[in-house]
């Protein structure tokens, strides 16, 4: 009999353990199933689309004429030796000028959000770096994006980035040789 009450005890607090279990559930109950998750907090990221263009083209005309006539009469008195002397010139210059700008830039930029702004905008920043046969190509891009604007994919346009700051910079070897030499350089500085 002692036996069984033993037993029954045990069976008892062995069952208000299990109905005390600290199980974790598979599913995150934070989240929501009906909606796409969008970027909002500082540290989410977004994958920004690049696809800029620029075409850019200044003209420049310039044609300007200046004639001065200048005139000494003869001199009198202590100055009776100055002849009379008559000065006449006529200066024309003309120049027309072109510069024809084209830039096309093609990639994708993961992007960290770095600060949520009082409206609900989202500040984002991001670089990504290319690096081929001793070149390195830097992509920079800094913005403020609406979190609406995000696509269920977590991507964005460009084109719809407030304040974009796209910038490319090239490190190596054909960014040394396009570069002016430094005579050259301080040549262009003084004059």
């Amino acid at each position: 009999m002692k036996r069984i009450q033993i037993f029954l005890l045990a069976l008892i607090i062995f069952t208000l353990q299990a109905g005390i279990s600290y199980a974790q559930s598979l599913w995150d109950d934070n989240s929501n199933w009906f909606a796409d998750e969008r970027p909002g907090r500082v540290g989410d990221l977004v994958t920004v689309i690049v696809d800029e263009r620029t075409d850019a083209k200044d003209e420049a005309t310039m044609d300007v004429q200046k004639t001065t006539n200048n005139q000494v009469s003869d001199g009198t008195g202590i100055l009776k030796f100055i002849r009379g002397l008559t000065f006449s010139s006529t200066n024309s210059s003309a120049g027309d000028g072109s510069i024809e700008r084209k830039h096309h830039a093609t990639t994708t930029v993961a992007c960290l959000v770095t600060e949520v702004l009082p409206n609900g905008n989202l500040v984002i920043e991001g670089t990504r770096d290319i690096r081929t046969s001793e070149e390195i190509l830097q992509f920079q891009l800094i913005g403020v994006i609406r979190p609406q604007d995000v696509s269920s994919e977590n991507q964005i346009s460009s084109k719809l980035i407030a304040n974009a700051e796209i910038a490319v910079k090239g490190r190596g070897v054909m960014s040394r040789t396009q570069k002016p030499g430094i005579i050259t350089q301080i040549l262009q500085t003084v004059f």
